[in-house]
């Protein structure tokens, strides 16, 4: 159920989009959106903790690692971690642009 509702946000981004670095920001803010969560689910009390154990993945390759195996899941890990880079090249563009000297 959750690759389902990740698959249908994704496809919504890149149809209203179309931009590689709004998919990019997408994928990374719910990554850390998930990271958060797993925080909050192993260090908090058992109310939270059940909610977001039965509702809440780890993260983006939890939720591959659960649905593919073998060579599907090294590509689509090797795909994960090239937009990451490119995450991570975007954010450190806007900030030099945005640092004044």
């Amino acid at each position: 159920m959750d690759a389902i509702i990740f698959i249908v946000l994704l496809v919504v981004v890149i149809f209203f989009f179309k931009r590689l670095s709004n998919t990019v920001f997408f994928i990374a803010i719910f990554d850390i959106l998930l990271r958060i969560l797993t925080f909050l689910r192993d260090n908090t009390f058992k109310e939270v903790k059940d909610f977001l154990g039965k509702y809440c993945p780890e993260n983006i390759p939890h939720i591959i690692s659960k649905y593919a195996k073998g060579n599907l899941y090294k590509i689509l890990v090797w795909v994960y971690v090239i937009l990451m880079i490119i995450f991570l090249y975007y954010v450190i563009r806007i900030f030099i642009k945005r640092k004044k000297f």
